[in-house]
């Protein structure tokens, strides 16, 4: 895979000062695809968008596109478009002026201009507002602005920091859909910076998981999701329950777990390990269900401590003899009430080892 990538950082690392932001990183990213990097503030993804796009350069290591290195161009010769989370407009030029600038800079044809300006503002729903400044506008159609400047001279890449940061959560959900709809209509090749999970999770044909200038874990949306490999992955993304213990048996894909509290859980995996190895379960919410007694391989006998209402589901605290459990439960349900004695029932599959 990273020999044909498209997009390939080698061993790359960045350092300011004593500070080294980007560790020793190996990405590859295929052309056509969407790849959101995803990771707390200071976790070194957005450095390396900035190494990408030319504005900031390795300490080591190689960047290459279509296996040509690009660390010593200039950021106008590397053909990516790049949009910015606080728009970067000028406000002195009209909408169509904005959008025109990167094909005035590589000398394009005015006629041209005028043809390649109006297909990207008719891209992004803005075919009527060629002749506002950027302060008529309001923060969404600002970001639709950004985002036709960056597709208006057909880079092969588009990068995007923090693109959706400033709006309004319906906006925000909004144009999600209308850039993940422009990746799929033109086969763009885009990577993503965002700290909001739930963008990437909507967005990104893989995500890269940052954590302290290295990748965590890379995957599909559905693999961070459903099988994180570590506690940092699992608690970063969506909520998670953690259950500490020691395995007491191993056989045919099945773990046995004594949990701390005494009570044995069953954990489908196919690693290997010893009886008396220490390991931490991560059980999702929403795969635990509250059910009477006997209809599950995983039953943890809970107390309910608190229900909180969360709209389309209830959020329910559990005391169990192993910590606390979240629980999210339909409201279709029985509502469980504080104090009630219940069981907490979830398979196998539905929990994982993370390390």
């Amino acid at each position: 895979m990273m020999g044909n990538a498209f997009i390939h950082f080698d061993n790359v690392s960045k350092a300011f000062g004593v500070m080294t932001v980007v560790d020793n990183l190996e990405l590859a990213i295929q052309q056509g695809e969407f790849v959101s990097m995803l990771g707390p503030s200071g976790s070194g993804k957005t450095t390396l968008l900035m190494m990408l796009a030319g504005f900031e350069a390795p300490s080591s290591g190689s960047i290459s596109v279509k296996g040509k290195r690009v660390d010593a161009l200039p950021p106008y010769k590397r053909n990516m478009g790049v949009v910015f989370q606080n728009y970067a407009l000028f406000p002195h030029m009209t909408v169509a002026e904005n959008v025109a600038f990167p094909l005035k800079m590589r000398g394009v044809s005015r006629s041209e201009t005028a043809e390649r300006v109006g297909k990207a503002l008719d891209m992004v729903q803005l075919g009527q507002f060629h002749e506002r400044r950027p302060s008529q506008l309001s923060g969404g159609q600002q970001q639709r602005v950004a985002l036709a400047r960056a597709l208006v001279f057909e880079p092969e890449v588009v990068l995007m920091d923090e693109p959706l940061g400033a709006l309004d959560k319906k906006l925000r959900e909004q144009m999600q859909m209308d850039i993940r709809d422009i990746h799929h209509r033109l086969g763009l090749t885009i990577v993503f910076v965002t700290h909001d999970q739930a963008e990437a999770l909507t967005m990104s044909d893989r995500i890269a998981i940052f954590n302290h200038g290295k990748i965590e874990q890379i995957g599909k949306p559905s693999e961070i999701y459903d099988r994180p490999t570590t506690q940092f992955v699992a608690e970063f993304i969506g909520e998670t329950n953690l259950l500490s213990g020691r395995v007491t048996a191993c056989r045919n894909g099945l773990l046995d777990v004594a949990v701390e509290g005494g009570q044995q859980i069953k954990v489908a995996s196919t690693a290997k390990f010893e009886p008396g190895e220490h390991v931490k379960v991560s059980v999702r919410p929403e795969r635990i269900e509250l059910a009477p007694a006997g209809g599950s391989a995983n039953e943890l006998s809970v107390r309910v401590s608190d229900v909180v209402y969360r709209g389309d589901h209830l959020q329910v605290i559990a005391a169990a003899a192993s910590g606390p459990l979240v629980v999210k439960s339909t409201r279709k349900a029985s509502a469980p009430r504080i104090g009630d004695e219940a069981v907490a029932s979830f398979s196998p599959e539905q929990c994982w080892i993370v390390a």
